[in-house]
């Protein structure tokens, strides 16, 4: 442990031993499960009165994170959106994770309120309702209605969230470390996992994050009078305080309330998942989280969007790398698929392609002869990232939560309306983006950004070339070579080569006789005149000798062949 990480692991330290006690309570119903042990086997019990032992591991994960609180609870969130790295099973785990945090009492809202904004919540609002109408794990909402009458929500954070934040992301960096020190953590890279989910965390700390994505979104969609983005109001939000429009309508949850209506679910399926298509493969800004809660039915049949905490941006070569995935699934071409899963994914050093393309091969052969009216996308989609976490391929960020948003975007839609394909709505979407990636502008705006590259390489080369040559000529040229692995065998060779000189060194002590001597008048059991030194050196020559004979076993390289 670094010595600039003790501070941290002081000032933690309160947080650390709840850490622990928790994980090694549900570690150690997961110890007592794997022994055929009765008593007791049931004491330890979760929330609900359920034996932890009759949970699976994934099941135990998700039950620990809820049991230590908010920070835990969005961070095994956040994780659900990377099957790649956790896993399908767990991340589908994950994916149950509810932010019901406690509220603030009506004082502390109004003391928070006032903080941020310089005036108290009478000055702003006609109606103000002091219990929320949901809490989560970073703020809650609150109904009011403006002094001109309009109906808003207003998002007030947690107060001391911020310190909360802080203290856990500290005490997951250190466990993260400790996880770097695991062979089989250590390649899924757990300090820039957590760094990264980390940096998203923070982001949606600040509200303001939320009142521009809101902004975008509503400057977009303005003129579409089917799809509806609350209205912010920027004069009443602050990086801890959001007010915005507020939707009465029927949420997508509600399907009871929605056929009661007598709406056509299969068109407001169908409309919607379209929607998010065009977002994502058009617009390459997308809402992130399109679960039945943030979907609203609203009065004209419009598509009212809630909560923008979360929202995904797709670059163009990333859009594109998943486009080409999709068509090399229809059109069975595995080579191709390899190659789309190697460009988007970090590839660990030891990969092991044959039996990639074996997995890859496989899983086009049960997806490609599927009918697109029956295709299971959502399915395909797990089952590409179940491939990518068992070969350790990690995926950026952007195509995580863009593979987890396209799988929760067919399991909302086909809850309204289970005939819903999206593969079936990608197909002219797909023929549209290859019209466009042929057409003639965005070729001209491709070739003008290759001759920006090529412009500033030439730029460069000359200069770069001359201090080579100038370092060259003076003798100050030096190629660094990284001998990976090839420490701890030199390591043992010297150790070798020490040993072996010590036992040399230590006979020619013993039979020149050098004093001290032992036994220098009689002989015991044949021995006689015996060097002190000597045998002190043969005894700790014996002892590196076997240290190295251990070291080789160890390491399983004393007589296998490559």
């Amino acid at each position: 442990m670094r010595i600039r990480a003790i501070p941290q692991l002081v000032r933690n330290m309160r947080r650390w031993t709840e850490i622990f006690s928790v994980l090694s309570r549900y570690g150690l119903a997961d110890w007592i499960s794997r022994r055929n042990i009765r008593l007791g086997k049931d004491r330890l019990k979760d929330r609900e009165g359920q034996a932890l032992t009759s949970h699976t591991t994934e099941k135990r994960i998700r039950l620990a994170l809820t049991d230590l609180g908010p920070t835990f609870i969005k961070l095994g969130q956040l994780l659900s959106t990377r099957p790649d790295v956790v896993g399908a099973k767990l991340a589908e785990e994950l994916a149950f994770l509810q932010e019901h945090t406690p509220a603030d009492p009506p004082e502390v809202v109004r003391a928070t309120f006032a903080t941020e904004l310089g005036v108290d919540v009478a000055t702003c609002f006609s109606e103000f309702e002091e219990h929320p109408i949901a809490s989560a794990s970073i703020g809650q909402v609150h109904r009011a209605r403006l002094k001109t009458g309009e109906a808003v929500v207003v998002k007030i954070q947690h107060a001391g969230i911020e310190e909360t934040v802080g203290e856990d992301l500290e005490v997951l960096a250190g466990l993260a470390l400790l996880a770097e020190r695991v062979p089989e953590l250590a390649s899924y890279r757990p300090s820039q996992t957590i760094a990264e989910m980390g940096r998203i965390l923070r982001r949606e700390l600040d509200f303001e994050r939320e009142l521009r994505n809101l902004q975008q979104f509503h400057e977009r969609f303005q003129d579409d009078p089917t799809i509806r983005i609350p209205l912010p109001y920027a004069e009443l939000s602050t990086s801890r305080v959001l007010t915005m429009e507020r939707f009465e309508g029927i949420k997508l949850a509600d399907r009871e309330r929605l056929l009661a209506a007598g709406l056509d679910l299969d068109a407001i399926a169908r409309r919607g998942a379209r929607l998010y298509l065009d977002m994502i493969f058009w617009e390459g800004f997308y809402h992130a989280d399109p679960h039945p809660g943030n979907i609203v039915i609203l009065p004209g049949n419009a598509i009212g969007l809630l909560d923008f905490g979360m929202v995904g941006r797709v670059e163009e070569q990333l859009r594109e790398s998943i486009e080409g995935m999709l068509l090399a699934i229809t059109q069975q071409d595995t080579p191709m698929l390899k190659a789309l899963v190697k460009r988007v994914g970090d590839t660990p050093p030891d990969l092991d392609e044959r039996a990639l393309a074996s997995e890859l091969s496989e899983f086009v052969g049960d997806y490609a002869n599927q009918s697109l009216d029956r295709f299971d996308l959502s399915g395909a989609l797990r089952s590409m990232t179940d491939i990518m976490h068992r070969f350790r391929i990690m995926l950026p960020p952007q195509a995580g939560m863009l593979l987890k948003t396209l799988i929760t975007l067919e399991g909302t839609g086909r809850k309204v309306s289970p005939t819903l394909s999206l593969l079936d709505l990608l197909q002219p979407l797909h023929r549209r983006i290859m019209l466009q990636r042929i057409s003639p502008r965005r070729q001209w705006r491709r070739l003008l950004r290759y001759f920006f590259e090529v412009e500033h390489l030439l730029e460069i080369l000359p200069e770069r070339m001359t201090d080579i040559l100038d370092q060259v000529q003076a003798g100050k040229f030096d190629v660094h070579l990284d001998h990976r692995g090839l420490e701890p065998s030199v390591n043992r060779l010297v150790l070798g080569l020490l040993t072996s000189a010590l036992f040399l060194g230590s006979a020619v002590l013993i039979s020149s006789e050098v004093p001290p001597l032992l036994f220098p008048e009689h002989s015991y059991w044949g021995f006689h005149r015996l060097s002190l030194l000597g045998l002190a050196a043969c005894g700790v020559s014996l002892v590196l000798g076997l240290r190295v004979l251990r070291a080789i076993y160890k390491s399983g390289h004393l007589d296998r062949h490559e």
